[in-house]
């Protein structure tokens, strides 16, 4: 069943999905609110600059624009349930609150309640009549109650070693600047190997594999954002010496140039 879209965004999306470790998705991020529930297994969930280990019953809300990437054991079965939705599916009595709800939301005591919301959900996106996304809002937002009326007994656990978390805070912040993966070694004392390494266990990306991505996502921001700019200025003000290898790099992620995306920005 596709997704609802409205204005060529994607509205509301539902998947589940059984033992199945490795995602289509190349960019990581969206322009919708994510809300992943864990119904059996584990999974290793690397969110914005923090890796969580998620346990069964937790739950991980993630905004817009904010990088993730989950890890799975390919020897170990699980199951998870995943929705993307825009922003009219949550309740605005809890938008003020949602800062406090991201990003590991766990609490055993409404595990069951929660999962059960997850199921009438899979039920009535499978359904293809008038009333399926008015009642798809609805019970989104009986999720959405659910968990902020239990806010004060979940509990947030992040793993990982620190000089990961900095580098990737060191990327995030400073993405333009000329980073090499040895100079980034050199600054956490550790061997440019062992950091590649540990980088790729707890993010699930390759270390340049992460650079480029968070300098797609601001080069798509500014290409969005920023009219008055050239494809060129945008590809080096992100950190790219190369327009046309950056070009490259956009379409086999973004499945348009640059220069189409910037168009298009001028035309909504």
């Amino acid at each position: 069943m596709p997704e609802f879209s409205m204005d060529g965004e994607v509205s509301y999306y539902f998947h589940k999905a059984v033992d199945k470790t490795q995602s289509q998705c190349t960019r990581h991020y969206h322009n919708s609110f994510e809300i992943y529930y864990l119904k059996d297994g584990h999974c290793n969930y690397f969110i914005d600059n923090r890796s969580y280990d998620l346990a069964v019953g937790d739950i991980v809300l993630i905004p817009e624009g904010v990088i993730h990437k989950t890890n799975y054991d390919p020897h170990e079965p699980h199951t998870r349930m995943l929705i993307n939705c825009s922003s009219s599916f949550i309740p605005r009595s809890i938008l003020p609150i949602i800062p406090s709800m991201i990003y590991l939301y766990r609490n055993a005591d409404i595990s069951i309640a929660a999962e059960a919301i997850f199921e009438k959900i899979e039920e009535e996106y499978e359904r293809n009549d008038d009333f399926r996304e008015e009642a798809l809002r609805c019970l989104t937002f009986e999720l959405f109650f659910l968990l902020a009326r239990n806010l004060n007994e979940c509990s947030q656990i992040s793993a990982g070693s620190l000089f990961i978390e900095e580098s990737v805070k060191f990327i995030q912040k400073n993405y333009m600047m000329d980073i090499t993966l040895s100079d980034m070694a050199r600054m956490h004392s550790v061997s440019p190997e062992h950091l590649s390494r540990t980088f790729k266990k707890e993010t699930g990306f390759g270390f340049s594999e992460y650079l480029t991505l968070v300098r797609l996502q601001k080069a798509e921001y500014m290409l969005r954002n920023e009219p008055g700019k050239s494809v060129c200025e945008i590809a080096y003000a992100c950190g790219f010496n190369d327009s046309n290898y950056f070009s490259d790099k956009f379409k086999r992620s973004y499945g348009t140039t640059p220069s189409k995306m910037k168009r298009k920005s001028k035309l909504i």
